[in-house]
Protein backbone atom coordinates (compact mmCIF):
# COMPACT_ATOMS: atom_id res chain seq x y z
CA UNK A 1 0.00 0.00 0.00
CA UNK A 2 1.06 2.96 -0.98
CA UNK A 3 1.90 5.87 2.17
CA UNK A 4 -0.12 8.89 2.19
CA UNK A 5 2.93 10.97 2.66
CA UNK A 6 4.43 9.55 -0.54
CA UNK A 7 1.51 9.46 -2.46
CA UNK A 8 2.13 11.96 -6.24
CA UNK A 9 -1.61 11.94 -7.76
CA UNK A 10 -4.59 11.15 -6.56
CA UNK A 11 -7.76 11.30 -8.68
CA UNK A 12 -11.10 10.86 -8.18
CA UNK A 13 -14.26 9.35 -9.91
CA UNK A 14 -15.26 7.16 -12.94
CA UNK A 15 -14.41 3.65 -12.86
CA UNK A 16 -15.74 0.95 -14.77
CA UNK A 17 -15.12 -2.22 -16.57
CA UNK A 18 -14.54 -1.26 -20.17
CA UNK A 19 -15.70 -4.22 -22.49
CA UNK A 20 -14.02 -4.34 -26.16
CA UNK A 21 -15.22 -5.85 -28.62
CA UNK A 22 -13.30 -8.62 -30.59
CA UNK A 23 -15.29 -8.49 -33.97
CA UNK A 24 -15.86 -5.42 -35.90
CA UNK A 25 -19.12 -3.85 -36.86
CA UNK A 26 -22.27 -2.98 -34.76
CA UNK A 27 -22.65 -4.11 -31.07
CA UNK A 28 -25.79 -6.46 -32.25
CA UNK A 29 -23.41 -8.49 -34.98
CA UNK A 30 -20.28 -8.73 -32.12
CA UNK A 31 -19.72 -12.42 -30.73
CA UNK A 32 -17.45 -12.07 -27.79
CA UNK A 33 -16.02 -9.07 -25.82
CA UNK A 34 -12.62 -8.38 -24.02
CA UNK A 35 -12.47 -7.18 -20.33
CA UNK A 36 -10.70 -3.65 -19.36
CA UNK A 37 -10.01 -1.62 -16.29
CA UNK A 38 -11.56 1.17 -16.94
CA UNK A 39 -13.23 4.79 -16.33
CA UNK A 40 -11.54 8.35 -16.80
CA UNK A 41 -10.26 8.74 -13.13
CA UNK A 42 -8.86 5.04 -13.32
CA UNK A 43 -7.01 5.94 -16.77
CA UNK A 44 -5.28 8.97 -15.75
CA UNK A 45 -4.40 6.98 -12.32
CA UNK A 46 -3.07 3.41 -14.19
CA UNK A 47 -0.97 6.13 -16.86
CA UNK A 48 0.63 7.81 -14.16
CA UNK A 49 1.70 5.03 -12.63
CA UNK A 50 3.17 3.59 -16.26
CA UNK A 51 5.16 6.84 -15.94
CA UNK A 52 6.59 6.26 -12.81
CA UNK A 53 4.31 8.09 -10.53
CA UNK A 54 3.11 7.15 -7.21
CA UNK A 55 -0.77 7.21 -7.24
CA UNK A 56 -4.10 6.24 -6.74
CA UNK A 57 -7.89 6.75 -6.99
CA UNK A 58 -10.41 7.47 -4.71
CA UNK A 59 -13.67 6.11 -6.19
CA UNK A 60 -16.31 3.16 -5.41
CA UNK A 61 -17.17 -0.25 -6.90
CA UNK A 62 -20.13 -2.48 -6.21
CA UNK A 63 -20.24 -5.79 -3.70
CA UNK A 64 -19.75 -8.16 -6.81
CA UNK A 65 -16.87 -9.61 -8.94
CA UNK A 66 -16.15 -6.66 -11.23
CA UNK A 67 -15.26 -4.63 -8.56
CA UNK A 68 -12.93 -7.25 -7.17
CA UNK A 69 -11.65 -7.31 -10.86
CA UNK A 70 -11.19 -2.70 -10.67
CA UNK A 71 -9.17 -3.79 -7.33
CA UNK A 72 -6.68 -6.87 -8.62
CA UNK A 73 -6.07 -4.55 -11.63
CA UNK A 74 -4.97 -1.70 -9.88
CA UNK A 75 -3.03 -3.22 -7.79
CA UNK A 76 -1.57 -4.78 -10.97
CA UNK A 77 -0.87 -1.81 -12.33
CA UNK A 78 1.27 -0.29 -9.33
CA UNK A 79 -1.95 1.68 -8.60
CA UNK A 80 -2.41 2.08 -5.22
CA UNK A 81 -6.77 0.22 -4.76
CA UNK A 82 -6.71 1.73 -0.83
CA UNK A 83 -8.90 4.76 -1.53
CA UNK A 84 -11.39 2.11 -3.35
CA UNK A 85 -14.52 1.80 -1.39
CA UNK A 86 -17.75 -0.28 -1.97
CA UNK A 87 -21.72 0.59 -2.48
CA UNK A 88 -23.26 -2.88 -0.90
CA UNK A 89 -26.24 -1.83 -2.94
CA UNK A 90 -25.05 -1.09 -6.83
CA UNK A 91 -23.14 -3.07 -9.10
CA UNK A 92 -19.93 -1.66 -10.55
CA UNK A 93 -20.29 -0.30 -13.81
CA UNK A 94 -19.65 -1.83 -17.34
CA UNK A 95 -19.54 0.11 -20.47
CA UNK A 96 -19.22 -1.36 -24.02
CA UNK A 97 -17.75 -0.17 -27.09
CA UNK A 98 -18.13 0.25 -30.76
CA UNK A 99 -15.16 0.38 -32.76
CA UNK A 100 -17.11 2.29 -35.60
CA UNK A 101 -16.01 5.43 -36.05
CA UNK A 102 -12.53 4.42 -34.26
CA UNK A 103 -11.01 7.87 -33.89
CA UNK A 104 -14.27 8.72 -31.92
CA UNK A 105 -16.06 5.43 -30.56
CA UNK A 106 -19.60 5.21 -29.21
CA UNK A 107 -20.49 4.01 -25.58
CA UNK A 108 -22.67 2.55 -24.32
CA UNK A 109 -23.03 3.11 -20.51
CA UNK A 110 -24.19 1.04 -17.46
CA UNK A 111 -24.84 3.18 -14.69
CA UNK A 112 -28.49 2.95 -13.31
CA UNK A 113 -29.51 3.32 -11.44
CA UNK A 114 -26.56 5.16 -10.64
CA UNK A 115 -22.83 4.45 -10.37
CA UNK A 116 -21.26 3.64 -7.08
CA UNK A 117 -18.53 6.25 -7.72
CA UNK A 118 -20.99 9.15 -7.88
CA UNK A 119 -22.13 8.28 -4.18
CA UNK A 120 -18.74 9.26 -2.74
CA UNK A 121 -19.50 11.00 0.76
CA UNK A 122 -16.92 13.05 3.22
CA UNK A 123 -16.85 9.85 5.28
CA UNK A 124 -15.41 8.04 2.28
CA UNK A 125 -12.87 11.20 2.13
CA UNK A 126 -9.28 10.64 2.77
CA UNK A 127 -8.87 14.23 3.35
CA UNK A 128 -5.09 14.60 5.21
CA UNK A 129 -4.51 12.39 1.16
CA UNK A 130 -6.44 15.62 -0.36
CA UNK A 131 -5.05 18.27 1.44
CA UNK A 132 -1.23 17.17 0.83
CA UNK A 133 -0.90 15.11 -2.38
CA UNK A 134 1.72 16.96 -4.75
CA UNK A 135 -0.96 16.79 -7.88
CA UNK A 136 -4.98 16.13 -7.09
CA UNK A 137 -7.22 14.74 -10.37
CA UNK A 138 -10.89 15.64 -10.40
CA UNK A 139 -13.70 15.42 -13.58
CA UNK A 140 -16.66 17.28 -14.53
CA UNK A 141 -18.64 14.09 -14.42
CA UNK A 142 -17.68 14.23 -10.22
CA UNK A 143 -19.91 16.79 -10.26
CA UNK A 144 -22.87 15.98 -12.34
CA UNK A 145 -24.83 14.21 -9.41
CA UNK A 146 -25.28 13.87 -5.79
CA UNK A 147 -23.58 13.31 -3.32
CA UNK A 148 -20.59 13.18 -5.00
CA UNK A 149 -20.71 16.86 -6.27
CA UNK A 150 -21.01 18.07 -2.83
CA UNK A 151 -17.85 15.77 -1.80
CA UNK A 152 -15.90 16.99 -4.78
CA UNK A 153 -16.38 20.39 -4.26
CA UNK A 154 -15.48 20.01 -0.36
CA UNK A 155 -12.68 18.15 -1.57
CA UNK A 156 -11.89 21.41 -3.79
CA UNK A 157 -12.58 23.95 -1.14
CA UNK A 158 -10.49 22.01 1.65
CA UNK A 159 -7.65 22.21 -0.53
CA UNK A 160 -7.49 25.38 -2.15
CA UNK A 161 -6.18 26.78 -5.09
CA UNK A 162 -2.32 25.17 -4.90
CA UNK A 163 0.68 27.02 -3.99
CA UNK A 164 3.89 26.53 -6.11
CA UNK A 165 5.14 22.82 -6.70
CA UNK A 166 1.51 21.49 -6.22
CA UNK A 167 -1.65 20.88 -8.95
CA UNK A 168 -5.36 20.83 -8.82
CA UNK A 169 -6.34 19.60 -11.93
CA UNK A 170 -9.60 19.84 -13.61
CA UNK A 171 -10.45 17.51 -16.48
CA UNK A 172 -13.73 18.46 -18.23
CA UNK A 173 -15.00 14.78 -19.02
CA UNK A 174 -18.41 15.91 -20.80
CA UNK A 175 -20.49 13.27 -20.87
CA UNK A 176 -23.68 14.34 -22.01
CA UNK A 177 -25.89 11.37 -21.06
CA UNK A 178 -24.43 12.34 -17.33
CA UNK A 179 -26.60 15.85 -17.01
CA UNK A 180 -29.79 17.07 -17.52
CA UNK A 181 -28.23 19.96 -19.86
CA UNK A 182 -25.19 21.93 -20.70
CA UNK A 183 -26.52 24.77 -19.13
CA UNK A 184 -26.63 23.09 -15.66
CA UNK A 185 -23.14 21.67 -16.20
CA UNK A 186 -21.90 24.73 -16.94
CA UNK A 187 -22.89 26.17 -12.99
CA UNK A 188 -21.05 23.38 -11.85
CA UNK A 189 -17.96 23.80 -13.63
CA UNK A 190 -17.83 27.36 -13.05
CA UNK A 191 -17.93 26.52 -9.24
CA UNK A 192 -14.80 24.10 -9.68
CA UNK A 193 -12.93 26.33 -11.78
CA UNK A 194 -12.44 28.82 -8.44
CA UNK A 195 -10.44 26.09 -6.67
CA UNK A 196 -7.68 24.55 -9.92
CA UNK A 197 -4.86 25.85 -11.32
CA UNK A 198 -4.95 23.41 -14.31
CA UNK A 199 -8.07 22.53 -16.70
CA UNK A 200 -7.75 20.15 -19.73
CA UNK A 201 -10.59 19.82 -22.05
CA UNK A 202 -11.65 20.12 -26.07
CA UNK A 203 -13.82 21.87 -27.94
CA UNK A 204 -16.34 20.95 -27.23
CA UNK A 205 -16.43 20.41 -23.12
CA UNK A 206 -14.73 24.31 -23.31
CA UNK A 207 -17.90 25.70 -24.61
CA UNK A 208 -20.02 23.63 -21.86
CA UNK A 209 -17.58 25.06 -19.03
CA UNK A 210 -16.96 28.46 -20.40
CA UNK A 211 -19.50 29.25 -23.22
CA UNK A 212 -17.27 29.13 -26.31
CA UNK A 213 -15.54 26.45 -28.48
CA UNK A 214 -12.88 29.20 -29.95
CA UNK A 215 -9.66 27.66 -28.28
CA UNK A 216 -8.02 31.16 -27.65
CA UNK A 217 -11.28 32.53 -26.31
CA UNK A 218 -11.91 29.66 -23.99
CA UNK A 219 -8.32 30.23 -22.90
CA UNK A 220 -8.33 33.58 -22.26
CA UNK A 221 -11.55 32.58 -20.02
CA UNK A 222 -10.02 29.98 -18.06
CA UNK A 223 -7.14 32.26 -17.44
CA UNK A 224 -9.18 35.44 -16.01
CA UNK A 225 -10.46 32.66 -13.76
CA UNK A 226 -7.35 32.32 -12.40
CA UNK A 227 -6.33 29.19 -14.14
CA UNK A 228 -2.63 28.67 -14.38
CA UNK A 229 -2.17 26.19 -17.55
CA UNK A 230 -5.32 25.48 -19.60
CA UNK A 231 -4.77 23.08 -23.02
CA UNK A 232 -7.63 22.88 -25.28
CA UNK A 233 -7.19 20.12 -27.42
CA UNK A 234 -8.31 20.58 -31.06
CA UNK A 235 -8.11 17.32 -32.62
CA UNK A 236 -5.78 16.71 -35.81
CA UNK A 237 -5.24 20.39 -35.14
CA UNK A 238 -3.07 19.76 -32.28
CA UNK A 239 -3.28 21.08 -28.86
CA UNK A 240 -3.59 24.88 -27.69
CA UNK A 241 -1.14 25.74 -24.88
CA UNK A 242 -2.31 28.91 -22.82
CA UNK A 243 -0.35 30.57 -19.91
CA UNK A 244 -0.35 33.97 -18.90
CA UNK A 245 3.27 34.11 -20.55
CA UNK A 246 1.23 33.28 -24.30
CA UNK A 247 -0.38 31.07 -25.94
CA UNK A 248 0.75 28.26 -28.36
CA UNK A 249 -0.28 25.25 -30.47
CA UNK A 250 1.88 22.13 -30.16
CA UNK A 251 0.93 19.60 -33.57
CA UNK A 252 -0.25 15.50 -33.39
CA UNK A 253 1.34 13.27 -33.63
CA UNK A 254 -0.27 11.59 -36.68
CA UNK A 255 -0.63 7.52 -35.92
CA UNK A 256 -3.37 4.89 -37.76
CA UNK A 257 -6.34 4.91 -35.34
CA UNK A 258 -7.20 1.61 -33.74
CA UNK A 259 -9.51 2.79 -30.92
CA UNK A 260 -9.84 6.60 -29.69
CA UNK A 261 -10.85 5.45 -26.54
CA UNK A 262 -8.98 6.26 -23.59
CA UNK A 263 -6.35 8.68 -25.73
CA UNK A 264 -7.93 11.91 -23.63
CA UNK A 265 -6.54 9.72 -20.71
CA UNK A 266 -3.26 8.91 -21.45
CA UNK A 267 -2.61 12.72 -22.28
CA UNK A 268 -3.94 13.38 -18.78
CA UNK A 269 -1.66 11.08 -17.11
CA UNK A 270 1.76 12.62 -18.97
CA UNK A 271 -0.23 15.87 -18.40
CA UNK A 272 0.13 14.84 -14.47
CA UNK A 273 3.66 13.31 -14.97
CA UNK A 274 5.17 16.31 -16.52
CA UNK A 275 3.45 18.70 -13.64
CA UNK A 276 5.22 16.63 -11.30
CA UNK A 277 8.37 17.19 -12.53
CA UNK A 278 8.37 20.49 -13.42
CA UNK A 279 8.63 20.50 -17.56
CA UNK A 280 7.98 23.57 -19.69
CA UNK A 281 4.66 23.28 -20.60
CA UNK A 282 5.16 23.12 -24.28
CA UNK A 283 7.17 19.86 -22.94
CA UNK A 284 4.40 19.16 -21.49
CA UNK A 285 1.99 19.15 -24.76
CA UNK A 286 4.58 17.53 -26.94
CA UNK A 287 4.34 14.51 -24.21
CA UNK A 288 1.00 13.90 -23.33
CA UNK A 289 -0.13 14.05 -27.63
CA UNK A 290 2.24 11.44 -27.97
CA UNK A 291 0.80 9.53 -25.06
CA UNK A 292 -2.86 9.86 -26.83
CA UNK A 293 -1.32 8.82 -30.20
CA UNK A 294 -0.01 5.72 -28.68
CA UNK A 295 -2.95 4.49 -26.87
CA UNK A 296 -4.90 5.38 -30.07
CA UNK A 297 -3.27 3.11 -31.82
CA UNK A 298 -3.88 0.24 -29.39
CA UNK A 299 -6.67 -1.57 -28.82
CA UNK A 300 -8.07 -0.85 -24.75
CA UNK A 301 -7.61 1.93 -22.10
CA UNK A 302 -5.84 1.20 -18.85
CA UNK A 303 -3.48 -2.01 -20.37
CA UNK A 304 -2.94 0.85 -23.33
CA UNK A 305 -0.83 3.23 -21.81
CA UNK A 306 2.48 3.80 -22.34
CA UNK A 307 5.89 3.92 -20.54
CA UNK A 308 8.11 7.29 -20.51
CA UNK A 309 10.66 5.54 -22.70
CA UNK A 310 7.76 5.26 -25.51
CA UNK A 311 7.20 8.33 -25.36
CA UNK A 312 10.38 10.11 -25.60
CA UNK A 313 10.82 7.88 -28.58
CA UNK A 314 7.71 8.90 -30.23
CA UNK A 315 8.52 12.79 -29.32
CA UNK A 316 11.92 12.56 -30.60
CA UNK A 317 10.70 11.16 -34.05
CA UNK A 318 8.11 13.41 -34.13
CA UNK A 319 11.42 16.06 -33.86
CA UNK A 320 13.52 14.89 -36.42
CA UNK A 321 10.89 14.27 -39.22
CA UNK A 322 9.92 18.08 -38.71
CA UNK A 323 13.98 18.86 -38.90
CA UNK A 324 13.93 17.51 -42.31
Amino acid sequence: MTAAGKLEVLTVGRVGVDLYPEQPGPLADVRTFAKSLGGTATNVAVGAARLGRRSAVLTKVGDDGFGAFVRTALAGFGVDPAYVGTSADLHTPVVFCELNPPEDPPLLFYRDPIAPDLTLTSADVPWDVVVDVPLLWVTGTGVSVEPARGTQLEMLSRRGRPASGRHTVLDHDWRPMFWPSPEHARAEYEAMLEHVDVVVGNRAEAEVAVGTADPVEAARRLLDRGVELAMIKKGGEGVLVATEAGMTTVAPHRVEVVCGLGAGDAFGAALAHGLLAGWDPVDIAEHANAAGAIVASRLACADAMPTLAELDRLVARSAEETAR
